[in-house]
């Protein structure tokens, strides 16, 4: 009778292994099916990218459900053992498993998400991964002038969310407002040059200001700001050296790079064309001459 039962037990786990084996290949495969033909009906990008991911979570969690079903009788004797190894495996892996409430705290919060332009632990870059224990980010900057990618990967453990600030360049303001200095000569046509600044920063960046309008009246429902305004502003100050004209603008945070390269080609071409009366300053130093220095010697012979 003992040796009927064992018998019966041992078949009884065989058959609960294999159906559970069959169950993950068969999950697995269609998952995969799935992922390889979805780019055939999704053509945008960045819908591909989260539908991909939403059905790997979702194969994940099918797989987790299916073991869970046939080993339904043997979790109860194993509560015990759990609850008893839980707290030394909490301890030792809570570093992973802040990691992963980070993961959930950005999958179900407004943190960042795939494609923005973030700033984490003092690197800069765009992401391109949210995985469960670390998010990948193509970094820009560093050795490389302005936001251009240097073509570094960093990955940075979930839980830096919870423990530093995280700055999100492109979550419900995809704009920044940037800035360029332009020193012009003392005695030249202030008025001609406010009016440079302005009709460069109308031809390049007046597409921007009122699609940033319309984003920032959103914000301001949204939070309790200011109603800033997205439109060019030049301002003056003077010094001993020349009239420094700042231009302020609203752009596209992943364009800023050439957007500069526009508006400074355009000025340059309208001062060299105002006959004059706008003029460049540049710093200039002037080096005095040293005395002489008369050396004498009391060796004699």
């Amino acid at each position: 009778m003992d040796e009927y039962v064992k018998l019966v037990t041992e078949n009884r786990f065989v058959v609960r292994l294999i159906f559970a084996l069959l169950g993950v290949i068969i999950i697995l495969a269609v998952i995969n099916l799935i992922r390889s033909r979805m780019g055939r009906y999704i053509k945008d990008h960045n819908s591909s990218y989260r539908s991909k991911k939403a059905i790997t979570a979702l194969g994940y969690f099918l797989i987790v459900l299916l073991i869970s079903i046939i080993y339904w009788e043997s979790l109860g004797a194993l509560t015990v053992f759990f609850g008893i190894a839980g707290a030394g495996i909490a301890f030792a892996l809570q570093e992973v498993i802040v990691s992963i409430a980070g993961w959930i705290a950005i999958v179900f919060s407004d943190i960042y998400k795939s494609g923005d332009r973030v700033l984490m632990g003092g690197i800069k870059g765009d992401v391109i991964d949210v995985g469960v224990l670390r998010t990948t980010i193509m970094e820009i900057g560093g050795w490389v002038e302005g936001d251009l990618y240097n073509g570094r990967i960093a990955r940075i453990a979930n839980s830096f969310v919870f423990k530093e600030p995280v700055y999100n360049y492109s979550a419900d303001f995809p704009f920044l407002w940037d800035e360029i200095k332009v020193p012009i000569k003392h005695g030249s046509n202030y008025t001609l040059a406010r009016e440079i600044l302005y009709e460069a920063a109308e031809k390049v960046v007046g597409s921007y200001s009122k699609e940033a309008e319309e984003h920032w009246d959103i914000m301001v429902r949204k939070f309790l700001i200011e109603n800033a305004s997205t439109h060019p502003m030049v301002f003056i100050i003077a010094n001993d050296n020349w009239v420094e004209f700042t231009l302020r603008y609203v752009v596209d945070y992943k364009k800023r790079v050439r957007i500069k390269d526009e508006l400074f080609t355009i000025i340059l071409e309208k001062v060299e064309n105002s006959s004059g009366q706008v003029e460049f300053a540049s710093a200039t130093f002037e080096l005095v001459k040293a005395p002489p220095i008369e050396v004498r010697s009391n060796n004699s012979r």
